[in-house]
Formats: C-alpha cells, structure tokens, sequence
C-alpha cells in the first residue's frame, strides 16, 4: 500500500535505506512513527523493533549493531526527556566515530496544537541543540516535503568518514499528518557517501621514503581497525618492512599471533625508534609520552629527532565543548586520509621506490620476531603464576573463557578486560574484537553488546562480552532486551564487586597525602551485600550461573553457559568473582 501519513513515509526511507532494526523505548512524540513501524507495509518487512527499558540503552544497541554490521542501525528516543536519557551514549558513539540514526519526536511546535503541560515541558526550541556539541550533524525538518532530504543527508553524513552519530527530530504534526500527494523516495544510490579521502601525493612519497629509510621505524595502530580492509593492508606492510605494529586497542588493529605483533613492548620501541606512524590514534599526544599519573606530568617517549608521521581524519571531527580531541602532538608529515585507501598507495610507493635494504629488513624482522615470542611467553608465564589465585585471577578468567570458545566462530564484542584476551586468545585475522567505548561513560557494554550479537544472529557466532559489574549496574535492564531478542550473547561478569578504577585514584591520593591507604575502599566495595547477578540475569530471562569463586570451577560454568547460547538460542550469563588486581 502507498504511504498513508508522514511516518509511513519515514519508515519507507528507513526501508530504503536497508535498516533492519529500530531500538526504542516507547514514547507518545514518535506513536506516528511507532505505529507505521508496526502496521504499515509497503513492499516487504518493516525495520523490526526492539524494545529496550531505557533510551541510553537504545543507543547503545545501535552503538553495538553498527560496529559490528559496518552500517548504521536507528534509535528512537522521546522528546527532550528522552534525549538527555540517551546523551551518555550517543556520546560514546561520538567518541568511537559509529555511525548511528539517533531519530526523536518532538510536541508539536505550532503552540496552538499542544497538549496543556506536558506538551509544553517536553518540547524545545530547538531540540537538537542538546546534542549539537556531539553528533556530526542534526537536523529538525519543518514539512512533509522535507523529510526524505532531511533522513537520507544525515544518513549520508552518518556514513561519511570520520564516522558518527547524528540527530533527525520529527514534529508531531508532520508525523501523524495525511498525505494529500504522492511524496517521491529518491534512490537512495545517488545519495550515498563519498568515496575515502586520499593524502596528498607528495606526501605518500614522503612517508614512504621516512619509513623504508629508517633503522628503527614503529607503527601505532588505534581505530585502523574498525575497517577489515586497513587492517590486511597494515600485515601487508609490516611484512614489507619488517616494522613492528604496536596495537593501542580501540579495534583490533593487527594480529596479535603475527610476529610483528610487539604490543607490550612500547616503552623499549618508542625510546628506540627513528621514525614513528601512527595510524588512527586518538590520543597521539598520549601515545609518545610517558605521563606520571601523580605529579600531573608528562615526558617524551620517544627520542629528539624522531620523525612522526601521522594518518588520521580526527581533524574533521573537531568540536569545542568537550576536548576529546585530546592534547595536540607535535607532527613531521601530518596526513588528513582514510587509512583505508592510504595503506595500499603507501605500500604501492614503498615498492616503486625500492629504497628499503632486503638485507637490513630480514634482520631486523628476525630480532622481532624473537621480542614477539618472548613477550608471549611472559603473558604465559604471568597466567601460570597466577594460575590458583583465589578470588580468580584476570589471567586465569580470560584464559578459562578462551578454552571453552576457542572452537566456534567467536567474537569479543565488548571488554578488553585490562588487555588479557589481547595476550592470551588467538586473535589471527580482523574484526574479532570490536573495541572499548569511545567516551569513557559507564553503562554501554550491556546495550552494545546486544547491538553487535543481533547483528549476528542466526549466524552461528558465539558473541562474548567481558561484561565489568559496575557497568551493568548502570544499565542493567539491557538484561531484558537480549532475552527478548534471543541475541547470541555470552556475558562473563568480571566482577570484583569494587569500582576498582577508583581504588587506584583514592590510594594515589592518599599516599601523595600521606594519610591511611587502607581507606581506598570507602565508598567503592559492592560487598554488603555482594549483587547477585546470576539471579538478576535469571529475572530477566537469562540462563544466570555463579558466583563462581573456585578458579577450577571457572571452565565447567562457562561451557555450560556456551551450551544455552548455542543449543537453545538464548543468552546466557555467568558470574566470576575476581581478583581486583
């Protein structure tokens, strides 16, 4: 059937656009949209619908989703009160360059139509400014007419490089008014995104003639991986060269089983190196000094005269409000480019060169290689040592979880968990971990993580999440929704029932005041009494197991758990007590 109304005709743009889902919590400024998502039917299945109990949850779904699909999902959250719900995590989403739809409702802004009070405490001039500071773009069309250019420009701004979040809000009235004409869809192929941007050539020269010059070049990898294609194309370099690749885990950025794997090794590398790359650094500034956390000071890691060359499009994505755009670093060869289509025209200008010594690059790939297994031995003797720790050591968890996945198709969706699946599991190709996220605000991992295992449903992928206990406290409602959606998902509570992070700041502190260390824990233990979260999961429909406190009883917990995700179809939880350190 045609479209009928202003929210048939967003939901064809949704269709058109291929959204296959729409997480939302319900809210009355988008029932139009709500109800054509659910009723109305123009050519095939609408964008399906799934539900969450908060809207920073919402988010986060989508957050998840996107990562792991490469393509933006929509989240719908209601009005001004919804918006400030969602604005933690469309920060994140900022922050991790992911492309989402954020859409909302807003009370209808020709005042004559309101609702007394409620229309009016829930509806602002002009909605979208909440979260201009972190969205690429927003955008609040007046008229029917002006919803297809309003939907398929912030899709297309979404999808552009850097990536990220933008805000569509839709009135009331354009939602639920009739159509009296026939309202074309444009395709949406002659609105995709621009193709990568480029360097300059020069400077691909430059930097080609720096890094096969060099006797002791290093590579720092961050968000290269959120693309497949980069992160081959950075094995195809390292081996080219022989440099060693230091992955700083935003993604995951490079092989942790390639031999010139030497993350763990940055402190000796960066003081040794003549010329440094960073690929996709965040915090480059960050990643060349060695900063003392206690006296607030910060000195160069790296040698005088050592060239760094960097490739990033963080330039593009700069805002004033909040300094995400971290310290600025002193740069040699600085490049505004897609790593993407850089890393091949680099390595196609290094073999056209011929500069590099053959000679110098074998031996310097054989000294590697050996740094490279001796870094895996110690991680290996560090799990050993740790081995029988009680509460159960991070090693011995990360090592435990490992075992009992490591036959499926698996994928880390959430949870560095302090680097221990970086040093312990075999990550041998991309896209196995999709990274940490963005903005530092706690409450996304139990959202995202059912965003990512959605996108993999059906597929026969085991999606774990390292889930940390104060995080899901946050969101623990995010539970429901993975039951509801029957998601794939393994979540491991990591719990040292502590905000440990913050242990660490009141000992400094303490210790810098010379007053008692001992009451680092004030204010931090989630000990009396301890949250019970195989029951919470068990509430919301999960299979829920633990605590688990003996580390011979980690394994059987776990696989047992493995078994309701694959055999039944559901998620599953498993709670471990951990050692805080």
């Amino acid at each position: 059937m045609p479209p009928g109304y202003g929210s048939d005709l967003i939901v064809d743009l949704l269709k058109a656009l291929g959204i296959e889902y729409v997480a939302l919590n319900p809210g009355s400024s988008f029932r139009g949209i709500h109800d054509s998502l659910v009723n109305y039917n123009n050519g095939g299945p609408n964008p399906q619908i799934i539900l969450c109990c908060h809207e920073e949850i919402a988010v986060s779904v989508a957050h998840g989703y996107a990562k792991a699909a490469g393509k933006p999902m929509a989240a719908i959250v209601h009005n001004v009160v919804g918006l400030q719900h969602a604005s933690m995590a469309i920060y994140n989403a900022w922050c991790d360059r992911t492309p989402i739809l954020v859409m909302g409702g807003t009370g209808p802004m020709n005042t004559s139509k309101r609702r007394p009070w409620i229309d009016w405490i829930h509806t602002a001039l002009v909605q979208g400014n909440l979260v201009r500071d972190f969205v690429k773009w927003d955008d609040q069309p007046i008229g029917i007419e002006a919803i297809p250019s309003s939907i398929l420009r912030g899709y297309r701004i979404a999808m552009t490089e850097p990536k990220g979040p933008v805000y569509l809000c839709f009135d009331v009235i354009d939602q639920e008014a009739a159509l009296d004409k026939e309202i074309p869809i444009p395709d949406p192929r002659r609105f995709r995104p621009p193709a990568p941007l480029q360097a300059e050539a020069d400077a691909v020269k430059q930097a080609a003639r720096l890094l096969s010059e060099a006797q002791s070049p290093v590579i720092l990898a961050d968000y290269l991986g959120r693309d497949n294609e980069a992160v081959l194309s950075l094995v195809e370099l390292a081996d080219l060269l022989a440099i060693p690749v230091l992955d700083l885990g935003a993604r995951l950025n490079f092989p942790n089983t390639h031999s010139l794997n030497l993350t763990g090794k940055n402190r000796e590398l960066l003081a040794n190196a003549d010329v440094v790359m960073g690929l996709d650094v965040m915090d480059l500034f960050g990643a060349l000094v060695r900063h003392d956390a206690a006296g607030h000071t910060s000195v160069p890691a790296i040698k005088p005269g050592c060239k760094v060359i960097h490739v990033t499009l963080a330039d593009m994505a700069v805002r004033g409000w909040t300094t995400d755009f971290q310290e600025l670093a002193p740069v040699d060869l600085p490049m505004v480019a897609s790593t993407r289509v850089f890393l091949p025209a680099l390595i196609e200008e290094i073999r056209r060169q011929g500069r590099f010594s053959k000679s110098v690059v074998e031996e310097r790939r054989r000294h590697l290689s050996a740094l490279h297994e001796e870094i895996r031995a110690n991680w290996q003797k560090e799990l050993k040592r740790r081995w029988d720790e009680r509460p159960v050591s991070p090693p011995r968890l990360a090592f435990e979880v490992w075992e009992a996945i490591k036959k499926d198709p698996w994928l880390l969706v959430s949870g560095a968990f302090r680097g221990w699946p970086q040093r312990l599991w075999d990550w041998d190709k991309p896209g196995l971990f999709l990274g940490g996220y963005g903005g530092g605000g706690l409450g996304y991992s139990p959202g995202a993580s059912v965003g990512a295992s959605l996108f993999h449903k059906g597929k026969g992928t085991v999606c774990v999440n390292l889930q940390r206990d104060g995080d899901l406290l946050y969101t623990t409602s995010a539970l429901w929704t993975a039951a509801n959606s029957a998601v794939p998902l393994l979540i491991v509570m990591t719990n040292n029932r502590t905000y440990y992070n913050d242990e660490e700041h009141q000992e400094k502190v303490a210790l810098a005041r010379g007053r008692p260390v001992e009451n680092k824990v004030v204010g931090m233990r989630m000990e009396k009494p301890a949250v019970d979260f195989a029951n919470l999961a068990r509430s919301f429909g999960l299979f829920g197991e633990g605590p688990v406190t003996e580390p011979d009883k980690v394994r059987p917990a776990i696989e047992r758990a493995l078994r309701v995700v694959k055999d039944e179809g559901r998620p599953a939880l498993v709670d471990v007590y951990i050692q805080a350190v």
